[in-house]
């Protein structure tokens, strides 16, 4: 593959600028996750029992709770990349669990339970849900790596995560529990939270906190990203079996599709983030649907699924090489603007 080639074939992975949406459109209450309003604003808004923060990590708003706890107590660090934190690029992990919760992602799909369902318990998360456990990565992972790094300064207690019905030994609830299971998911995102925090030492006056560079910030935040993903992908493989084959499939190409967009550091801030999950399907996928030809989607979104699926089948045939010469061509700051761009102009075109 020539890295030109390689550029358009993982080009419609993100999207971006088909819609030509800009930071300005960024108003009204579709533009945050479902249910923002409800979530607890932050860690010491949750309930306290034996002394302990107790979060209930398979409630939506309890989940979403951790997501806004880390925005706010991050927020005086983006203050200089858009207004009302929308410059954040914590934004990418909370709009994505909206997207999922929106479309029905995190219910029970094993049929055992009503986890997750209008006429059960909407806000349950299923332990079922591939994409609830491949999210809690997502979610409790960053968060209490936050907590590490003192992010939140020093909480009065300690913080304990619920944990599921069933499936327990596939996840960690405390501080301590995760960094003697999983150490180096631990680190990264301890690292990305302490290079945020690093700034404020640096800051001449409580005005500069945003003296990091971005592209540092999020090179960090990616990499946690990516290596949460890495970890868990194997881990859940026994949960894609209650999906459809195409959902199923979906499932595997956004994950080997991250990898792609990760390369890149693309910004995962308010707008952007929105902007780009225009193009993601608006329900689960089920049997008989075949991109590019499922009529309840836009042209775009039928697009998306071919180029994720075409992605992950190339990769995989070549035994990771395509994702190698991605993240080469990837690798310097200049290729990495080359790849944004080609990310954001070659959809629209």
């Amino acid at each position: 593959f020539g890295i030109h080639t390689l550029l358009v074939v993982a080009v419609t992975l993100s999207p971006v600028t088909a819609t030509a949406k800009g930071e300005n459109d960024v108003t009204g209450e579709d533009v945050y996750p479902p249910l923002w309003d409800l979530a607890p604003e932050n860690v010491l808004d949750f309930p306290v029992k034996d002394n302990k923060i107790v979060i209930s990590a398979w409630n939506y708003q309890d989940r979403l709770g951790v997501y806004k706890s880390l925005l706010n107590a991050s927020a005086k660090y983006f203050g200089a990349f858009g207004p009302q934190n929308s410059g954040n690029i914590l934004w990418g992990l909370p709009l994505q669990h909206g997207w999922q919760f929106r479309t029905g992602r995190l219910a029970d799909h094993s049929g055992v339970t009503s986890c997750g369902y209008e006429n059960g318990e909407l806000l349950c998360q299923s332990v079922r849900s591939w994409w609830s456990c491949m999210n809690y990565y997502l979610a409790i992972i960053p968060f209490l790596g936050a907590v590490e790094a003192g992010l939140f300064g020093q909480l009065p207690y300690e913080i304990e995560i619920l944990p599921p019905e069933e499936q327990k030994e596939d996840f960690c609830y405390s501080v301590k529990d995760c960094w003697s299971r999983m150490p180096k998911l631990m680190n990264d995102w301890k690292a990305f939270f302490e290079y945020l925090l690093s700034t404020e030492h640096k800051a001449v006056s409580s005005a500069s906190f945003s003296s990091f560079k971005l592209d540092d910030a999020l090179g960090l935040m990616w990499k946690a990203h990516t290596t949460s993903i890495a970890y868990a992908l194997p881990k859940f493989q026994d949960r894609l079996k209650y999906l459809s084959d195409p959902e199923a499939n979906f499932g595997e190409d956004w994950a080997n599709g991250v990898d792609f967009i990760a390369a890149t550091h693309l910004s995962t801030d308010l707008p952007t983030t929105n902007d780009f999950q225009c193009f993601l399907p608006q329900r689960m996928l089920v049997k008989g649907d075949v991109p590019p030809f499922i009529s309840d989607f836009s042209p775009e979104q039928n697009k998306v699924l071919v180029s994720l699926r075409v992605l992950h089948k190339g990769n995989k045939l070549t035994g990771g090489l395509l994702l190698k010469l991605w993240q080469k061509a990837m690798s310097t700051e200049a290729g990495r603007e080359i790849g944004r761009k080609l990310i954001e102009s070659l959809p629209s075109s």
